[in-house]
C-alpha cells in the first residue's frame, strides 16, 4: 500500500495522499458554503494525518489563499461581497497575523506548539458552537413570541446593535451590508481574528464570519462573501510569512488545491439556496465534530481522530451538495412552470 503515501520533502514525513485530496475537495465545498477557507478543519486534519503542527499551519494557510480566490470571484458575481468593509478590515488582519505567527515560532522553539495550538482550537471551537446554537435558540423563541424584524426576520444574538452606537470617528457607511458604524469596530474585530489566523493556521474565518454577523451586523450571505474576500487576503500574507519561516509543504498545497478548486464552486452556488439559519446550524455541527476530533488527537487516539474528521467533512460536504442540487432542480422547475404559464 506504499503507493497511497506521498513523501513530503521539507518536513520529511509520509502522508496519505487520498486523505489530502478528500480534505481539499470537501473543505472547498465547506469553505465556499460557510464563507471561510475551511482551515479550521484543515490544520487539525493535516496534523492528524501526520504533519508536524507548524507545517500543518503554514501549509494550510497557503492552501486556503488559493482556494479562497475561486470562492470570492463566485460570490462577487452574486453580489455577496462588501469590498469596502473587506478593505477596512485588512489593516487589523495583517498586523494580527504576524503577531500570531511569531507566537507559533516562539512556542515551537520550546516544544509546546502542538499541544498549545490544539487546546486553543478546542476553546475557540467550543465558543463558536455555543454562539451559533445559542443564537438559533433565541431566534426560535423570538419567532414564537412574534418578535420578528421585518427585514432580517427573527434574530438571536444582536450585540451589533449596541456596538453600532459607538460613534468614534471616522464613521463609515457600508452600503452593500446595509449599516453605518465606526471604522474602528471592524478594525478591532479583524485584529483579534488576525492573531488567531496566524496562531491557528486559519484564514481568520472561523471567528470572522460569526463576528461579521453577531458583532458587526452583516446579513449572513454578505458575511459569507466578505469573509472569503478577507480570507483570500490574509491567506496570501500568511503564506508569505510562513514561506519565509520554511514551514510550507508546497506539494501538499497543490494536491489539496486540485480538489478545492472544484469544491469551492459547488459550495458557493449552494449558498444561493440556503441563507440565514440553514447555513449557521450546519456550521455549528461542523464545528462540534472538528472540536471532538482535536480532543481525540490530543489524548493520543490518532486513528479515531482521523476517522472522525474525514467522515465529518465528507458528510457535511454531501449535505451541502444535496442543498445545491435540490435548489437548482427547484429553480429549473419554477422557470419551466413560469414559461408554461406565460
Amino acid at each position: 500500500m506504499d503507493w497511497l503515501y506521498m513523501h513530503m520533502p521539507i518536513s520529511g514525513v509520509e502522508i496519505l495522499w487520498p486523505g489530502l485530496v478528500l480534505i481539499g475537495f470537501s473543505v472547498g465545498v465547506i469553505g465556499g458554503f460557510f464563507g471561510m477557507g475551511g482551515a479550521w478543519m484543515v490544520t487539525p486534519g493535516l496534523n492528524i494525518l501526520g504533519f508536524p503542527m507548524a507545517f500543518a499551519i503554514g501549509t494550510d494557510i497557503a492552501h486556503i489563499a488559493g482556494k479562497s480566490m475561486v470562492s470570492t470571484m463566485r460570490h462577487s458575481k452574486f453580489g455577496n461581497v462588501d469590498y469596502v468593509l473587506g478593505f477596512v478590515m485588512v489593516v487589523g488582519t495583517m498586523v494580527g497575523i504576524e503577531i500570531g505567527a511569531q507566537l507559533v515560532m516562539a512556542l515551537e522553539r520550546i516544544g509546546l506548539v502542538g499541544s498549545a495550538v490544539r487546546w486553543v482550537y478546542v476553546c475557540v471551537l467550543a465558543l463558536i458552537a455555543y454562539m451559533v446554537f445559542s443564537d438559533y435558540a433565541k431566534a426560535v423563541k423570538k419567532k414564537k413570541m412574534g418578535d420578528v424584524d421585518k427585514e432580517k426576520g427573527a434574530e438571536g444574538i444582536i450585540w451589533y446593535k449596541t456596538l453600532h452606537k459607538i460613534a468614534i470617528p471616522p464613521m463609515v457607511n457600508f452600503k452593500v451590508s446595509g449599516f453605518r458604524c465606526s471604522a474602528w469596530l471592524p478594525i478591532v474585530v479583524s485584529l483579534v481574528c488576525g492573531i488567531l489566523a496566524g496562531f491557528l493556521g486559519i484564514g481568520g474565518g472561523l471567528l470572522r464570519m460569526p463576528s461579521l454577523v453577531y458583532l458587526i451586523g452583516c446579513p449572513t450571505h454578505i458575511a459569507v462573501g466578505t469573509d472569503l474576500f478577507e480570507v483570500m487576503i490574509s491567506g496570501l500574507y500568511g503564506a508569505f510569512t510562513y514561506t519565509l519561516k520554511g514551514r510550507i509543504e508546497i506539494i501538499a498545497v497543490f494536491v489539496m488545491l486540485t480538489g478545492a478548486a472544484i469544491g469551492a464552486q459547488i459550495g458557493t452556488v449552494a449558498t444561493k439556496y440556503s441563507k440565514g439559519y440553514g447555513i449557521r446550524i450546519a456550521f455549528g455541527l461542523a464545528v462540534l465534530c472538528c472540536m471532538v476530533s482535536i480532543i481525540l488527537k490530543q489524548l493520543k487516539y490518532d486513528a479515531p481522530a482521523a476517522v472522525l474528521i474525514l467522515t465529518a467533512i465528507g458528510l457535511i460536504c454531501a449535505y451541502i451538495m444535496k442543498i445545491m442540487f435540490q435548489g437548482a432542480a427547484k429553480e429549473l422547475r419554477d422557470k419551466k412552470a413560469g414559461a408554461a404559464a406565460s
